[in-house]
Order: structure tokens, then sequence, then C-alpha cells
């Protein structure tokens, strides 16, 4: 066996990164493991230890909660964005923040390569390697899930050869990542798109007919776009998230049940929780309604979906997602205010909305006394708005008329 010098593994401790240490060392290289704390609920001193025992010379433990809130989570939520409109990225978007440490760490170890523990049809590799990509152009990007072929069962008999504790069974085969803003569960029965997720996929989320009977409102106060507060009490990004998780995983809201078009080309059942995103969200988008004008909104919704796109696609250190993302801080200049929010049984649903900045305004809305909107206005607005489809309907209204009488037997 040739020494190819030191590699930086992305470890998870999941099956995956689990196996890819002995068989990394088995193709020559000096296995070097990185942990991203973002918010996983797992025993990170345990998956140190573990990374160790598998045969890593060394293993980091980082956290980045802060710095995956405020330099990808907020700016997503300032966006809005959801791919297909549905699913709040939570994986996609810790994918560039761990690219980024990955292509950090094997420039400060001298690695000779870094490593990943995505399979060939997924979107994880595409992002960690566009990404690592991006902010090295040479850097040699080792697959070994992708290169090896096994399957999910073959990678388990492995697993046991080599005496590797894996948090997966045949029994209960899921693959999970989560973190702060989510958990995507996928495998096992969940391939069906026929059969129901079961209540054992879940752990964000209690399931929604079995929440507290009593609707919980919350509210939450918004800064330029970015929460800032829960019920008044003004909280750090990283709090704010873990206890909105807590409090909407318990009235069993965020569960994201869908088919998603994969970045390789075919169709995939994916379930994922994400109690805090699916509220806030929600919570920006309407009040975004009540302080950005009709046609600040819809040129911002356009631009929703491409954000969302690049994310997706791993194209998170590209020239035009920055660029976006000046349009859209311009835009949150105003989003400022509170919004209250009722939990119940699976739903966060808007119910009251208040800011400084607010375009709506009672005394030209209302239909009772105090309306201060001008009646008579609406004559000539009428007139020039209709001038155009007047005009054409003066020009050719009557030889359509004719035409359209033809048809139906007129004449």
């Amino acid at each position: 066996m040739t020494y190819k010098g030191k590699l930086v593994l992305a470890y998870s401790g999941g099956l995956d990164t689990s196996v890819a240490i002995p068989w990394l060392k088995e193709q020559g290289y000096d296995v070097i493991t990185f942990t991203a704390d973002v918010g996983q609920q797992i025993d990170l001193k345990a998956t140190k230890e573990k990374a160790m025992m598998s045969g890593a010379s060394k293993a980091y433990i980082t956290d980045l909660r802060e710095e995956f809130v405020e330099d990808y989570v907020w700016k997503s939520l300032k966006a809005n964005a959801m791919y297909q409109g549905t699913y709040p990225l939570n994986s996609a978007l810790s994918r560039p923040l761990i690219a980024n440490h990955l292509v950090r760490v094997a420039k400060e170890e001298g690695a000779v390569a870094i490593a990943h523990g995505c399979t060939g049809k997924g979107q994880d590799q595409v992002r960690i390697e566009v990404c690592a990509k991006a902010l090295n152009p040479d850097i040699t990007v080792e697959a070994p899930v992708r290169d090896w072929h096994f399957s999910r069962d073959e990678e388990i008999e492995y697993a046991e050869k080599h005496g590797i504790p894996v948090p997966v069974t045949k029994a209960s085969p899921y693959s999970i990542d989560e973190n702060l803003w989510g958990r995507s569960t996928e495998c096992g029965i969940l391939e069906d798109p026929w059969a129901e997720a079961p209540s054992d996929a879940f752990t964000l989320t209690v399931d929604p007919w079995e929440a507290m009977d009593e609707p919980v409102v919350i509210e939450i106060g918004f800064e330029k776009g970015i929460p800032v507060s829960l019920n008044g009490k003004v909280m750090s990004g990283v709090a704010l998230i873990e206890m909105l998780n807590q409090i909407a995983g318990k009235a069993g809201v965020g569960r994201v049940d869908m088919i998603e078009d994969r970045l390789v080309g075919f169709k995939s059942r994916e379930v994922y929780e994400c109690p805090a995103a699916v509220t806030l969200i929600g919570a920006h988008k309407a009040l975004e309604s009540m302080t950005l004008s009709k046609e600040v909104l819809k040129t911002k919704k356009e631009l929703e979906v491409k954000y969302a796109e690049l994310a997706y696609e791993g194209y998170w250190f590209s020239p035009l997602r920055e660029a976006l993302d000046a349009f859209i801080d311009k835009t949150q200049e105003v989003v400022s205010g509170v919004v209250r929010v009722r939990l119940y049984k699976g739903q966060a649903t808007v119910v009251g909305m208040k800011s400084e900045n607010s375009l709506y305004r009672e005394d030209l809305a209302t239909y009772s006394h105090g309306d201060k909107f001008d009646h008579k206005a609406a004559v000539g607005f009428i007139t020039v708005w209709s001038l155009p489809i007047k005009t054409w309907s003066q020009l050719h209204g009557k030889k359509a008329c004719c035409e359209a009488s033809k048809v139906i037997g007129m004449e």
C-alpha cells in the first residue's frame, strides 16, 4: 500500500462516514476527521471517540452553530428560501459551511485531499464538492461511498467486520441528517411513497393528532428580516431557534413529506421535520406582506425561487447568490415588527402582526366611519385603466363578435 498523505474527512459518526475511515486507510490515507457542530442531537464527545477508535489519527469537533445561523440560515430566511416551495433547505444550507471548514482544516493540516460520505445518488456530493472547488479550485475530493458501490446492508456488514458501532441496523435502516434548522430522514419504508411515514421516523415533532389540545400563541420579533425575540425576550439566533424547535415541535408543527426533484435527475421521497424553520418562514412572509410594496414583493418572490435553487444545487459560493443577497438585504431594511403565531395540531397560523413600517392603513382599508379613501377618484382611475382594452375593443370588437357568432352557428 502506497502512503498518499493526510486526508480530512467530513465525519458525522453515521454509517457511511464510520465505515469510510478504515476504507480510506486501506487506500493509503492518514485520515483526519472533521465534525461540525451545527446543532445535531448527538453526543459529540462520543462521536470524536468513535472516530479515533475507527482509525482516525486526529478528530476535530468544531462548534459552528452561531456561524451556521448568522451566515447561512438567516440569509436563507430573509429569502424565504424553500426548494420547490416546500423544503426549507436544512441539510442543503449546512453543506457550504462544512465545505468551507473542510478546506480550512486541510490547509492547516497540509492535507492532500478532503473526503465526504455521500453516495453517487445524492445532492450532497454535488454541494460539498462544488463549494470546495469554489473555495480551492485545486483541492482533491475523495468520495468512498460513491466509489465502493456497497449496498446499505453490505455497509453494515463491513462495519461489523471492522468492529465499528453504527447507529443503524437492518431492522431500522433510517439515514438521518440533523441540524438547528431541521432534520432529514431517508431509507427504509420511507422509500415507498404509498407508505405513510411511521411515527418512529420523527423525533423533533410529535404526531399532530397527539399534540396538546390547547393552542399555543407566540410572538416573534423581527429586525430587518431577522428574528431577534420570542415572546418579548431578546435572544441569540441559536437560542431562539432551539427554543422554537421545542415549542413548535410539541405542537406537531414542521413536518414535510414530499416528492422532490433531485439535482442528479430523479425523483425521491423526502421526509423532513423543521419546526422552527416552518414557523419562522411563515411569520417572515407575513411581515413582508405588511411592510413591502406590491412590486417589491412580486419581484422578490420570483428571485426567492432562484435563491432556493442555488442553495439546493451547491452554488452557495456563486456571484449570483451574492448579488441576490444584496437585493434581498435592501428589501429587509423595513421588515421589522412583531408577528403573532398560533401553533396547534401541526399548523402554524399567523393571527396578528404589527410594524412601524406597515404600509397597511386602516383609514384607507376600512369600510366604516373614518374612511379616507377618495371614492370619486375611482371613476377617473377606471377610465384610464380600461383605456387599452377599450381601444382594442373599438377597433376589433365588432369583428371578434362576428367571428364568435359563426362558431356557435348564429349566422
